[in-house]
């Protein structure tokens, strides 16, 4: 009979413990949001696609909601970096980037290693990060912009 409050109290447990595993699994990805006034390009596959690759290597210094940490790691939210200099992007994205760099009048000087992503990895997540967080950028990159860019 004491074996029964047992079994019972660890398996209310148990089921507390994995709702909070599957919260914490999913938040980091729906954290990501994106403004429901943005054009359709939010729903092309190639976003949808980078929206994960995001979520899975570039969320950690640049955060759920783009704005990176100050003085660390820049912000890709509303990025004169991200908008102007598409190409120096692309090649940080694809081959990672140290050294200083200025973002939205902001000095950094951190390193970002290479993720060893695809070309078409780097393709899909720079089409996110365009278009997330008051990025706005309306020629989407392909496998082949990416292949273009040498070290």
């Amino acid at each position: 009979m004491k074996l029964l409050p047992i079994l019972f109290t660890a398996s209310l447990f148990m089921a507390c413990n994995s709702d909070k595993k599957k919260d914490r699994s999913t938040l980091n990805f729906e954290e990501i949001t994106i403004s429901d006034t943005q054009e359709q390009k939010t729903t092309t596959p190639s976003f949808t696609r980078g929206k994960e690759v995001y979520s899975d290597f570039c969320m950690t210094c640049h955060l759920p909601n783009g704005k990176g940490i100050p003085g660390n790691f820049p912000p890709l939210a509303g990025s004169d970096w991200i908008k102007d200099k598409r190409a120096e992007s692309l090649k940080a994205i694809k081959n990672g980037l140290s050294g200083p760099i200025v973002v939205n009048g902001e000095p950094y000087n951190n390193v970002m290693t290479a993720q060893g992503l695809s070309d078409q990895e780097v393709a899909d997540v720079m089409n996110f990060i365009s278009n997330s967080w008051g990025n706005s950028v309306k020629k989407e990159v392909t496998e082949e912009d990416v292949k273009a860019i040498s070290k």
